[in-house]
């Protein structure tokens, strides 16, 4: 009887370790080789699409200036794609930027440059 019961908890723990998702798994550190200081990088972004229309909110909460640019992917051949001009996110901004399609949006997303 014993027996049976501490099998049963390893039984259930070993299926608990095996059954967490990868990212969920610790993962090794990896040390940081370059010259420079890490620091902390990069605005927060989030990306609405109503409609046609994209709006993206995007905050800076670091030291760093951020270069922020919205690109939108049309979902028909015939609708052009665009991509809006850089727009500095500073330290403790926050900046909108917007674009549209003529009809459905296929994707939406926000690239980041650093700036010096």
């Amino acid at each position: 009887m014993r027996l049976s019961r501490s099998l049963a908890s390893v039984t259930v723990a070993a299926a608990l370790v095996l059954a967490l998702p990868y990212d969920a798994s610790p993962h090794a550190r990896v040390r940081h080789t370059g010259t420079a200081d890490p620091q902390p990088f990069g605005a927060e972004c989030r990306v609405r699409v109503t409609g046609s229309h994209v709006v993206a909110h995007c905050h800076n909460p670091y030291v760093g200036t951020d270069r922020v640019r919205l690109h939108i992917e049309c979902a028909r051949w015939w609708d052009i794609d665009t991509d809006s001009a850089p727009v500095d996110a500073g330290p403790a901004t926050t900046v909108r930027l917007t674009g549209r399609c003529w009809k459905e949006v296929g994707a939406a997303w926000v690239s980041h440059q650093r700036q010096d």
